[in-house]
């Protein structure tokens, strides 16, 4: 057998992964692993998120067949990395949800696939997330917004899309998660709730619709959407109360935390929904899952977001020439004790690497999140583990570095032309092939014992 560089580059990895020794650490790669004790759990936690039924994934894993069919590139991909998809650097720093294989894993992966993929017995759990569409546990409301029709060969769209609701009586929202018919389609949703003031608004749950638009949520968009109460008077605007991006898995915060009051009458609003780039014909269907709660917020969250349209300007301006590399900070003081819950960067396509922390006031640095790769495709709203004190008076710095070469792979320039932030949106613009830079944190004020309080997701398993 003849082997070109790569093949021997490759060997090497698995060499030095399953060849020295049949140990990782303290734990032995089994000899015969099969699928069924020891690659359904990995799949099961790691895969099975986004490759199932209405998952992010182009195909569904949720079968032992399907994994078998698919198991070379399976090898190959978790090898090198590649998948599963986790953009955030674990030596840095952890979250919630982190799908990081071991390389223990990884080699158990690479053995079974050399052993031919056995499944080793049908008697074993492998299921993806129950069919009612969340990653949290079963809704208590799900709220259909309008049907958008897709055509091949559409370029970036955008939308602002309600659904009006109608509730029994006022309740408490624990938690707001947003789920696309497939959740490829969907590139970014920011999310809005409208609470009406007690008989100012006629109409119930079910009442639907949308707007084809650039010029985001405006008094105007609320006039051709019916969204004005029924006096005459603008309903209360809940900012960014919910949101989406690819990989996006949603999350219920301790109780009392978070979470809002919403009266019976309300409307749950998609602003500047964006859908990419359509490679084929195809209708999506948008739901928003409402999760409700006895527990009163007790604690409101709130959103600080540095850079683009945010509170610290980006130096230098976010300008990258045809052909070059570039590299931006953007900086914030703040000046109250706050607890961190999760934190959002966002670049568009020749983002090429990001980096965040925070510097206290003695000098001690807080690792927030650094990303060595950057991945348009999946930017996540990520969770620690437990809620970050940052204290007053400590510097929040965000990095980032782009790349408008050739060299770069996700370029939608070919050849490179200059871009920038589209400064007559006042930076705003959400197209793809314009530019941003913002980092996004999701805070509380701080509380003796904050740090000690789990941010865990509370998945109700089936």
């Amino acid at each position: 057998m003849k082997f070109n560089p790569i093949h021997i580059i490759i060997l090497t990895i698995v060499t030095s992964i399953i060849g020295c020794g049949e140990k990782k650490g303290a734990v032995e790669v089994p000899s015969n692993p099969t699928f069924a004790q020891h690659i359904a759990p990995i799949m099961a936690k790691n895969c099975l998120p986004c490759h199932r039924l209405n998952g992010a994934a182009p195909f569904s894993l949720e079968q032992f067949s399907a994994v078998r069919k698919r198991a070379k590139t399976i090898a190959k991909v978790t090898l090198n990395r590649y998948m599963p998809p986790w953009p955030a650097d674990p030596n840095y720093s952890h979250f919630v949800g982190e799908k990081v294989l071991t390389d223990l894993q990884i080699a158990t992966i690479q053995r079974w696939v050399e052993q031919g993929a056995p499944e080793g017995g049908s008697n074993y759990t492998y299921r993806a997330p129950e069919l009612y569409r969340s990653s949290i546990r079963k809704p208590d409301l799900v709220i259909p917004f309008d049907t958008v029709a897709l055509h091949e060969g559409d370029l970036d769209r955008f939308f602002i899309s309600k659904a009006q609701v109608k509730l029994d009586r006022k309740r408490y929202v624990s938690a707001l998660e947003l789920v696309p018919a497939s959740m490829g389609l969907i590139h970014h949703a920011n999310g809005h709730l409208l609470l009406y003031a007690e008989g100012t608004k006629s109409g119930g749950q079910g009442t639907v619709g949308k707007i084809e638009t650039t010029k985001g949520l405006n008094l105007k968009s609320f006039e051709r959407l019916n969204l004005i109460s029924d006096d005459g008077s603008v309903p209360v605007r809940v900012h960014s109360a919910f949101n989406y991006l690819p990989g996006v898995e949603g999350v219920e915060y301790p109780s009392g935390i978070g979470g809002y009051e919403v009266p019976r009458d309300f409307a749950a609003v998609m602003n500047d929904v964006h859908y990419g780039p359509a490679d084929a014909n195809t209708i999506d269907k948008p739901v928003l899952n409402v999760f409700f709660t006895d527990v009163a917020p007790k604690r409101a969250t709130g959103e600080l977001m540095l850079g683009t349209n945010g509170v610290s300007k980006i130096v230098p301006k976010l300008l990258i020439p045809a052909n070059q590399k570039t590299k931006h900070v953007s900086r914030y003081t703040i000046a109250e004790d706050i607890s961190v819950l999760t934190i959002n960067p966002h670049l568009h396509q020749l983002g090429k690497s990001f980096w965040a922390f925070a510097i206290k006031p003695n000098g001690d640095t807080i690792h927030l999140i650094r990303i060595k790769r950057w991945n348009f495709n999946w930017q996540y709203f990520y969770t620690f583990k437990t809620m970050v004190k940052i204290p007053a008076g400590s510097e929040i710095v965000a990095i980032a570095e782009f790349d408008n070469t050739t060299a770069n792979p996700y370029n939608p320039n070919q050849p490179p032309k200059t871009v920038a932030e589209r400064w007559d949106y006042g930076g705003a613009s959400m197209r793809a092939s314009d530019e941003m830079f913002q980092f996004i944190l999701t805070y509380t004020p701080y509380q003796k014992g904050d740090e000690n309080i789990s941010l865990e997701r509370k998945i109700v398993k089936p």
